[in-house]
Order: C-alpha cells, then sequence, then structure tokens
C-alpha cells in the first residue's frame, strides 16, 4: 500500500509540471503583472531547470512577445506604433485600393495565408464581396469573420490573444502555422526599406515569417506611408518575396531596388467613393 501511494505521488507530481506550451503562457502572464520576470524564480515555480527556462525565454525572445534581460524578461517596449483601431480609420481608400488589387489575384480553389492588419482586414472584405471559394488560414479574428460569411473555408490559428490587434500570436500560434503548405501568403507590414520588410507590433514579426515560409508564392499589402518606415523587428528581404501590392510609387532608391530584384510591383488606383 505504502509503495502504491509513493507511485501515484510520483504519478501527480509529474502530472503537475507544465508543460512547454503552458509554461510559456505563464510566463507570458507573469509579464502583465509585473516589468520583470527572473529565470531563477520561474524554474522553482515550475518545478524546471534553468537551461529550460532559458530556452523558453529565448523562444519567445524571438517571437517578439518579450525582450530578454541579463537573468530573466521584460514586457516589450511597443513604442508610439498606433492600435488596429487607429489605423483601420485611416488611409481608408488607399487601402481599399491596395485590397481590391490583391483579391483579383487570388483564384478558387487556392489556399492561402493571411495575417493580422488594416490593410489585410480589408482584402478580406475584397475576397468576400467577390465570393472567392478559397481556403484561409489566419492569425486575425475580424479576417477570420469577413471571410466566414462567404464561400471561403477559414481556419482560424490558435494563441495568446492580443485585444489591441484583435488576433493571437505566440508559440502555438506558429506550431499551428507550420503544419500546413499554402499556394500563397498575403501580409501586411509596418515599414519596407532597401534593408527589408519590418513589423512594430508584438509578436507580428514572427507570425509573418512563418507565413512566408510556409508559401509558395510570397506577396505584401502595404501602403505608400510605410515606404522608408523601420520596424523594430525584421520581417524578411525584399528578394524573399514575390509581389507587392501598394498604391503609389516608391521613391527611386526603393524602386530601383525593387526592380532589380525583380519583385512584380503593382500599384493600385483609389477606389472612388469610398468612406
Amino acid at each position: 500500500m505504502l509503495q502504491a501511494t509513493t507511485h501515484d505521488k510520483g504519478k501527480k507530481k509529474r502530472r503537475d509540471k507544465p508543460k512547454k506550451s503552458e509554461r510559456r503562457q505563464q510566463i507570458l502572464l507573469e509579464l502583465r503583472l509585473r516589468p520583470h520576470v527572473r529565470i531563477s524564480d520561474l524554474a522553482l515555480r515550475f518545478n524546471a531547470s534553468t537551461e529550460t527556462l532559458r530556452r523558453d525565454m529565448d523562444a519567445l525572445a524571438r517571437e517578439g512577445l518579450i525582450d530578454r534581460a541579463h537573468g530573466g524578461a521584460s514586457a516589450p517596449l511597443l513604442g508610439h506604433y498606433p492600435g488596429l483601431d487607429a489605423r483601420t480609420t485611416a488611409r481608408i481608400a488607399e487601402r481599399e485600393s491596395i485590397a481590391h488589387l490583391a483579391a483579383a489575384d487570388v483564384q478558387d480553389g487556392e489556399t492561402i495565408m493571411i495575417d493580422s492588419g488594416s490593410t489585410t482586414i480589408q482584402l478580406a472584405k475584397a475576397l468576400a464581396y467577390r465570393g472567392v471559394a478559397c481556403t484561409v488560414i489566419t492569425n486575425s479574428l475580424p479576417v477570420a469573420m469577413t471571410l466566414g460569411q462567404g464561400p471561403a473555408d477559414v481556419m482560424l490559428c490558435p494563441g495568446e490573444y492580443q485585444h489591441d490587434e484583435n488576433a493571437v500570436v505566440g508559440t502555438e500560434t506558429l506550431e499551428f502555422l507550420g503544419r500546413y503548405r499554402v499556394d500563397r501568403c498575403m501580409i501586411g507590414a509596418s515599414g519596407i526599406s532597401v534593408e527589408g520588410v519590418s513589423e512594430t507590433v508584438r509578436g507580428f514579426a514572427a507570425v509573418k515569417r512563418e507565413m512566408l515560409r510556409r508559401a509558395n508564392l510570397r506577396q505584401l499589402l502595404i501602403g505608400a506611408d510605410k515606404f522608408e518606415q523601420r520596424g523594430l523587428a525584421h520581417v524578411g528581404d525584399l528578394d524573399e518575396f514575390h509581389t507587392f501590392f501598394t498604391d503609389a510609387w516608391p521613391q527611386a532608391h526603393l524602386l530601383n531596388t525593387v526592380k532589380t530584384l525583380g519583385i512584380d510591383l503593382r500599384v493600385a488606383e483609389a477606389q472612388p467613393n469610398s468612406t
């Protein structure tokens, strides 16, 4: 009887030890409550080695969800980049024109990854309006809800919910994306320059990079207001993309680089009577 009881306690101890995904979610939760967490403290709490916690933090830092610091991690500085609500009410005509141009490129039966953003929400509206019967994988709730009303099949990624962006990010999101291979990805970004495409919103760069890896055709939807802007995190070099959809011609330096790389640059005209 004593042996059975000891065995049961051992099973319970192993069962109570958090899994990798649970540990990482707890790290993120801790950083919502305090500005800094230490590896040694979390190792004791999770009954895990400091090396395990260090790997967790390194992975979360690569995803842009935390900032690594000596002996631990801090919540990332978000800067002054406007939230999704503010972005969706700015430059509406320009974003609609980009979205309609990009949506016209999509055919029935295609598989697509679409990320979260103000322009990709307009893309979802354009695809729904055209009634394109495609399969879409997305981390954006507005994109999923918009396309879910039409003939498209929609797969919404799991992950850590970011209410300011109405989207999910994190380890679970990346693992989910990694299970699929698609015809194309259609993503937005915070900035573009000759140094590449970049992103400012926390966690988004890692999602975009994974979508690029999983797509045969890699396409960027970006407004002219993002030209020569540089976000906090690098998404990819220019030559990783096949197509740029935008609303104006870039200035000479960026335009010449795009042409030299052979990227298909498509410039839309603003949609009339947009509100």
